[in-house]
């Protein structure tokens, strides 16, 4: 759930936020959560190059930005990488499906951020099974050469606005052709667009599932820098209509509220303001293809930041729970007929550039050695 700043000064109006505030400048210039940023400054900036590789990974992509990742150093050059439970999203994600598509990204950008060092990685998925870690990965200098995507890392954003009325050209299509099953533009985006639009909506009237989000707004530099993961709703306008009660965790829970009508609208203006729609499809829907997706989710994102263009999962239709049953069978047949699965569904167009999304952390995500160790 993304709440556009643009639709919510539209509802709201601007009178009411310097009202609040008793003077916007003074009060924007201190309002960023800089704790909740800082690991951006510190990636690759650490003695062990697994570490050094683990800091940059923290920035990968993942669903409601949960960051499930644990990491755990082994000997000398090895690191288990796992799950945590506890980030879970039990009801949009009741097959951690999608957190296991975000682990994917997590590895593949930690193998990126290695491989710049020369280093390659011997990978093992799931080697104890559902229970054990994700992947153990050792370290093999003087194996990998560096991946030219790895240049885009710090710019990667994930989109949160509309997008630029501008089709796509030539370079754009070329660059993130690769990594995605289907590109539609045009007449060929409407009913993706259609799906996508009615799951929001379906996902936006379910009250668990709408719960389950609300539950995630970090509301404010305060709460942004106390839990760096989630929905954040950050910056002067957010911070005075909270100060105003115009934008709160209780409020937003009721559809009807300001505040909840602009995060749907400002995603529906979204959907219907990109240029192309983007899928991602496996063959099976193993966690090794969740993975692998994830993998090829992360060099589409940095593969689109690189031609200059913004990239957003809109993948409510995808999602597992009873209410969106209809929509996940529709698109499951129209773009995977084979018995395939569609994993990813996003929005790619031209856009402005996105601040920083905080990030945990790195002695945050390692995971605490056992007590007899």
């Amino acid at each position: 759930m993304t709440l556009s700043r643009r639709k919510t000064l539209g509802l709201i109006g601007g009178g009411t936020i310097v009202a609040a505030t008793g003077g916007i400048g003074v009060f924007a210039g201190t309002r960023t959560p800089t704790k909740a940023l800082a690991p951006w400054d510190l990636a690759g900036g650490y003695d062990d190059p697994r570490l050094r590789a683990l800091s940059c990974a923290l920035l990968a992509p993942n669903p409601h930005n949960r960051q499930p990742w644990e990491a755990e150093l082994i000997g000398e050059d090895t690191v288990a990488i796992w799950r945590d439970p506890a980030r879970d999203l039990p009801v949009t994600d009741p097959f951690a499906r999608q957190l296991t598509v975000g682990m994917g990204c997590f590895l593949d950008l930690m193998r990126m951020a290695a491989a710049q060092e020369g280093y390659g990685i011997d990978q093992t998925l799931f080697p104890e099974g559902e229970t054990g870690p994700v992947a153990i990965c050792r370290f093999v200098p003087d194996a990998a050469a560096p991946d030219p995507l790895f240049a885009h890392v710090m710019a990667r954003r994930t989109h949160k606005e509309v997008f630029e009325d501008r089709t796509l050209d030539d370079r754009a299509r070329a660059a993130v052709t690769p990594y995605v099953s289907v590109l539609a533009e045009g007449p060929e985006a409407g009913p993706l667009r259609k799906i996508a639009t009615e799951a929001w909506l379906i996902e936006a009237a379910t009250p668990d599932a709408w719960k389950e989000s609300i539950d995630l707004l970090r509301i404010g530099k305060a709460e942004i820098n106390a839990n760096p993961d989630g929905i954040d709703l950050g910056g002067p306008l957010f911070e005075a209509l909270a100060m105003a009660g115009l934008l709160t965790h209780e409020a937003s829970l009721d559809p009807s509220t300001m505040a909840a009508q602009g995060a749907i609208q400002g995603t529906v203006d979204a959907i219907a303001s990109a240029p192309a729609l983007v899928l991602q499809v496996t063959d099976g829907n193993t966690r090794e293809d969740q993975i692998a997706t994830g993998a090829r989710w992360l060099r589409a994102n940095l593969a689109a930041t690189g031609a200059g263009l913004g990239l957003r999962p809109v993948s409510q239709a995808l999602q597992e729970y009873p209410e969106m049953a209809d929509l996940y069978t529709a698109i499951q047949d129209a773009y995977a007929p084979g018995g395939g699965t569609v994993q990813m569904l996003g929005l790619l167009g031209y856009a402005a550039p996105t601040p920083r999304t905080p990030r945990w952390a790195l002695d945050t995500r390692m995971r605490p050695k056992p007590k007899n160790a």
